[in-house]
């Protein structure tokens, strides 16, 4: 494999460019935004989502999904909440039997499915692998040293793929459980929300740790309840991303809880935040999710209340601490 195709020219995609780039691949990034295109074929820049980081020369940016219909592996990194419509976009451009690598972290509203589950409703004759781990696009782009779970159910097939994709600074892990990729993915965005509403109100890091590791076990109940392992979720793409996304700023989905923490509206937390926020759409499709599984997630409950404006923060942070005592597991 030698001509990479990313779809989604945000700052995750766009680091993943550089990834391939860097690997020696010839990389063609699509992005809906025309300014993005225009940016990164004159200037090697994207300015809108990663301004400042110099872009390799070979990664060449485009409008028409078309373009990419050459490409040996695809990478599908658009918003989580618009990787139906992009895939169907892409579909008439797919051969049978192209790989398309997920980097989206996500739960469907309306249906409640999975990206998988979505790629194999809007591409079926793909084949699917999910790359999921803890890595913040800007630090991906500067070259500083990553590592993620590449997950495919063909263990050969994962290895092939994480060798198109790798760098010394980006180490792939192969597995074969997508669905526990998927969920430790999609979970951990709407914990780092919670994260960030206890940051907010300053409740001390004890608090922290302690909604992290709860926040944890609730991400492997439902991981398991879906068909995953929970020795995938205890790897980079469960445990290690959470402890990233919930721990900095510089996760966009702490930062919305930091807001909402700090007595913001979820739309002034919002405002003037061009890349997605993936935990505040998946918030209430994770919620109705586990209650359809029947799987007691209390945090992902509140958290789904609080931006829906059902609950206020102290009063969704008072009914948690209120919950009956009970074992730890």
């Amino acid at each position: 494999m030698i001509r990479v195709g990313v779809i989604g020219g945000g700052a995750w995609g766009t680091a993943l460019a550089q990834v391939c780039a860097r690997a020696g691949r010839e990389v063609i990034l699509w992005a809906r935004e025309p300014d993005v295109v225009e940016t990164i074929n004159a200037r090697h820049e994207n300015v809108s989502f990663l301004a400042g980081i110099p872009l390799e020369p070979q990664i060449r940016a485009t409008g028409q999904l078309s373009d990419l219909a050459g490409a040996d592996l695809v990478l599908a990194v658009p918003p989580a909440q618009h990787m139906r419509s992009t895939l169907l976009a892409f579909a008439p451009h797919a051969r049978p039997g192209l790989p398309v690598l997920l980097c989206s972290k996500g739960v469907e509203q309306g249906s409640l499915k999975l990206m998988t589950e979505v790629l194999a409703e809007t591409l079926p004759e793909a084949a699917p692998a999910v790359l999921s781990g803890p890595s913040f696009a800007a630090e991906v782009a500067r070259g500083l040293p990553t590592a993620v779970t590449l997950a495919c159910p063909d263990m050969a097939q994962a290895e092939r793929l994480a060798e198109v994709i790798a760098t010394p600074m980006f180490r792939p892990y192969f597995a074969t459980d997508m669905i526990g990729a998927e969920a430790g993915g999609a979970v951990k965005n709407v914990l780092a929300i919670a994260c960030g509403i206890v940051e907010g109100r300053g409740l001390g890091r004890s608090a922290h740790a302690a909604l992290i590791t709860r926040g944890f076990s609730e991400l492997t109940r439902l991981a398991i309840a879906l068909g995953g392992e929970a020795e995938t979720v205890a790897g980079l793409c469960g445990l290690g991303d959470l402890v990233l996304t919930c721990s900095s700023p510089q996760s966009r989905n702490m930062s919305v809880g930091l807001a909402l923490g700090k007595g913001l509206t979820l739309e002034e937390a919002l405002t003037g935040k061009l890349s997605v926020a993936e935990g505040v759409a998946s918030a209430p499709a994770v919620r109705d999710l586990a209650r359809k599984l029947g799987v007691e997630t209390p945090i992902c409950e509140a958290v789904a209340a609080i931006l829906d404006g059902k609950v206020g923060v102290d009063v969704a942070i008072q009914a948690l601490l209120s919950r009956p005592l009970r074992e730890e597991n």
